[in-house]
């Protein structure tokens, strides 16, 4: 599971705003349900360094039970202590965003603007890595602090996502990144997964998460929402949100695997089906034939008119195919018979 530190949100501010925004040592802050409605943010990495930073400072830190039963971690700053039901209102808050089993390995920070800047560096909302969520504990610059709670609660669940041969906190969770295409983008220089520089915008681990707080602050609909820190390309509509809820609630684990049973008419020399590939990944077919036997096995375009893998042995003396799917919804298989034996069988993994 990737644990590098990802999703520093960022304010693209001069630093002299954010020296000016201050923070009440009484403040008393109260949970708002608006959207984030500011257009100037960005997100960065959060370093090893952060993390240190994080640690060395004071915290009031308990695990609070929410109205729901479910209980997070949540560490407060000493600034907030005027206000005793702080942390209970944001375990309130992370128990009611639509999560998987990762919320229990969260740890949530909530801070003032000034302490969020030195733990994240920058002109900082908040950010998240290492399982540390940090959040300002107040409204700046237009932007609620659980619109960026969101955000970085998005980042969470990705860095506890599948997504081979690549990783969900660069590339987004596996059926969402399906969906939108990133593997093709990324082969077409128009998505750039982890990068946090130049194609910051394009980055679809910023979009995925960008995606999620889309998701709970509009209940799926997709309508009604600002995109203002990621690409326009990659903003949702309800399917794709509908892909992220998924990707939530029902985790992709593994592979799976189906036998698919062919014959031979005859005297026909080659078989041909199609499989379909709604998930990005790495496909395998296996060929055999009762007793044994020299089937071939071809991956093809799903028009037939291109060969994207050849059969080759494998130790156990059958043909395997290997390809990985890159966008493609559906592929042809295609089967050379090499003996007397009409039947065969495929055994398909597929992401």
């Amino acid at each position: 599971m990737a644990n590098r530190a990802r999703g520093r949100l960022a304010a693209v501010l001069v630093a002299a705003l954010v020296a000016a925004a201050s923070t009440s040592a009484d403040a008393s802050v109260r949970l708002d349900p608006a959207p984030m409605r500011a257009a100037a943010i960005r997100t960065t990495a959060l370093t090893a360094a952060g993390v240190q930073r994080l640690e060395s400072k004071r915290w009031l830190s308990g695990k609070y039970a929410s109205r729901s039963g479910v209980v997070a971690k949540v560490s407060v700053s000493p600034t907030y202590a005027s206000d005793p039901g702080m942390a209970q209102r944001w375990a309130d808050f992370f128990a009611s965003l639509l999560h998987g089993p990762e919320l229990a390995d969260l740890d949530a920070y909530i801070a003032p603007l000034s302490e969020v800047a030195d733990i994240c560096r920058g002109d900082a909302l908040g950010c998240y890595g290492s399982n540390n969520l940090v959040v300002m504990g107040e409204t700046n610059f237009g932007v609620t602090p659980e619109s960026v709670a969101r955000h970085e609660y998005g980042h969470h669940i990705a860095a506890h996502r599948l997504n081979p041969p690549w990783g969900a906190l660069d590339w987004g969770t596996k059926r969402w990144a399906s969906y939108v295409g990133v593997c093709a983008r990324t082969a077409a220089g128009t998505a750039f997964p982890g990068d946090e520089g130049a194609n910051y915008t394009l980055n679809p681990g910023e979009a995925f998460a960008e995606s999620y707080r889309v998701l709970m602050e509009t209940n799926g609909t997709a309508v009604g929402f600002d995109w203002p820190i990621v690409d326009p390309s990659f903003q949702p509509d309800a399917q794709g949100l509908a892909a992220v809820r998924e990707d939530v609630i029902h985790p992709w684990e593994s592979p799976s695997t189906t036998t698919l049973r062919g014959k031979f008419l005859r005297r026909s020399r080659t078989w041909n089906g199609q499989i379909a590939t709604p998930l990005d990944g790495e496909i395998r077919i296996r060929v055999t034939v009762p007793g044994g036997g020299a089937d071939d096995v071809t991956l093809l375009s799903r028009d037939g008119r291109a060969v994207l893998a050849a059969g080759s042995w494998n130790s156990s003396g059958v043909k395997v195919a290997e390809y990985r799917v890159c966008g493609t919804r559906s592929l042809k298989v295609r089967v050379r018979r090499g003996g007397a034996a009409a039947r065969f069988s495929l055994r398909v993994t597929t992401p």
